[in-house]
């Protein structure tokens, strides 16, 4: 499964509904870091698929989303269960720093 995108529209149903974990990548087309993360977090999904999901918000494009969650800086990452944010990393790592935090907080 790869990453999804997330509009303020389905964000709720998509994110806050979900039955598994969803890991959300707050990101923006000009920013260069979210970028390089985003190769990573395709492969991640595929490798956690059956743990959790991917999906990444725009936050030009969905502004009430990012401003709900504080965003101010990009990319940053957002690990909900059961509706709840329960994890963040921000920044740009490499795919296993980010595999590995996010199986630590799962």
């Amino acid at each position: 499964m790869s990453t999804k995108a997330v509009s303020d529209a389905t964000f709720a149903s998509e994110v806050l509904g979900s039955s598994k974990p969803v890991l959300v990548d707050f990101w923006a087309d000009w920013c260069g870091p979210c970028k390089m993360i985003a190769p990573a977090l395709e492969e991640i999904s595929e490798e956690l698929a059956d743990k959790v999901e991917i999906a990444k918000v725009d936050i030009m494009e969905n502004t009430d989303t990012a401003s709900q969650f504080g965003v101010q800086s990009i990319p940053l990452l957002i690990l909900f269960k059961d509706g709840q944010p329960v994890a963040q990393k921000l920044g740009a790592a490499p795919k296993s720093q980010i595999k590995g935090w996010l199986e630590s907080v799962l």
